[in-house]
This record gives structure tokens, C-alpha cells and sequence, in this order.
């Protein structure tokens, strides 16, 4: 069964409230490099992306099937290894890289899973969720600039993106811009959200 039609009711939503705290900052606890990347892949199924969809080479497509359900076994490397296969088959295939740098993200890999994400983002600059997974790498290894440019990016290509405020909000108080981090926390609550109301209540 195609991996993007069998999770078609699993929400951003995951993904986007891991992003918030990974820094360990002080409105809670850092989540696990595991919970952050199977986050990510499932956000990413949810989609039925039309690269998958344009891309349809059926033996890629097997191996990113196989990569997607390894990876949210926790086999990460085996992940890597049917991702790498499908790539070599698709060299276009823009979710394969994708997939490939969140297991390699989940492994402690952040500079190769950046370099995956480039690639996807060279493939379909147009991805919002790329930018968002990517600025998870570079908020883990502490590029808290390249993070919030990487948010930005997101919130350019999608502007109602809640989560994408309140996670460059987040970026944006590690490194100190405060009146930064509130603009943008009492934007995602505009958009919706109620949990960064309690950060601008106490901090802003």
C-alpha cells in the first residue's frame, strides 16, 4: 500500500509542536531526536505529495514505501539504506531526501540531514514542510539564525502557518530578540493557537 495514502488523517500539527522546543528551552522539556523525525515523516505522508504522485517510478516508490515504514519502526539506517535506493533509481525524488535526512537527523547525523534537505529543497523549493524540517536540524546543532531564517522562508511560502510563528518565536527568544519571539508568538495565537497566549501572557 503507498505509505502517503495509508497515515491520510495525521495532521502538521505533530510536527510543528516538536519543533517548538528544541532547544530545551523553559516552556517545557526537549523532545527526543526520534519523536522530532517520525514527527516529521508522518507530516510529510500526510500530504499525498504530488512529487511522490509526479515521480511515480513504481520500484522508487517501493523503496521509499520500505524506507518510510522502517524508519517508524525505529530501524533508522535500514530507513537510509531504501531511501538511498530509491534515490539512485529517482535522483529527483524530492521526499526520498527528505525521508533519508530525517533518519540520518534521528541518528545524530545533522549535517548530513541538512545536506539531504538542501537537495529536496533544490528539487521543490516551493516546500514549506522542508524548510521546516530543515530548521529542525539547525535549531538542534544550535544554528538558531539559519533556523529562523528557514521559519521564515515556511511563513513566506505560507503565511497562515501558525506553527511556523510559533516555532520561529521560540528561535527567536534563544537568541535573545524578545520583542521578536512576542510578535511572533502573538501571531500564531491570531492564527489560532492557544498555547504561545500563556508565553505572551507571562513573558511579553
Amino acid at each position: 500500500m503507498r505509505s502517503d495514502l495509508f497515515f491520510p488523517q495525521i495532521s502538521l500539527i505533530a510536527l510543528m509542536v516538536c519543533s517548538v522546543y528544541l532547544d530545551g528551552s523553559k516552556y517545557t522539556q526537549p523532545m527526543s531526536r526520534r519523536t522530532i523525525a517520525i514527527a516529521a515523516v508522518l507530516s510529510m505522508l500526510a500530504l499525498g505529495s504530488p512529487l511522490i504522485i509526479a515521480n511515480a517510478n513504481p520500484l522508487a516508490n517501493q523503496h521509499f514505501d520500505q524506507g518510510v515504514e522502517k524508519h517508524l519502526a525505529g530501524n533508522h539506517q535500514g530507513a537510509i539504506d531504501d531511501s538511498t535506493k530509491a534515490i539512485e533509481i529517482n535522483p529527483q525524488y524530492a521526499d526520498a531526501y527528505r525521508l533519508r535526512g530525517s533518519s540520518k537527523f534521528t541518528l545524530g547525523d545533522n549535517q548530513g540531514a541538512i545536506a539531504d534537505f538542501n537537495k529536496a529543497i533544490e528539487i521543490n523549493p516551493q516546500d514549506a514542510i522542508t524548510y521546516r524540517i530543515r530548521g529542525l536540524a539547525k535549531r538542534w546543532s544550535r544554528d538558531y539564525q539559519g533556523a529562523i531564517a528557514d521559519y521564515t522562508k515556511a511563513i513566506e511560502l505560507d503565511p497562515q502557518d501558525a506553527y511556523a510563528y510559533e516555532v520561529r518565536g521560540s528561535a527567536r527568544e534563544s537568541v535573545y530578540d524578545h520583542d521578536g519571539a512576542c510578535r511572533d508568538w502573538r501571531k500564531a495565537v491570531d492564527l489560532g493557537l492557544e498555547e504561545p497566549a500563556e508565553w505572551v501572557k507571562i513573558h511579553c
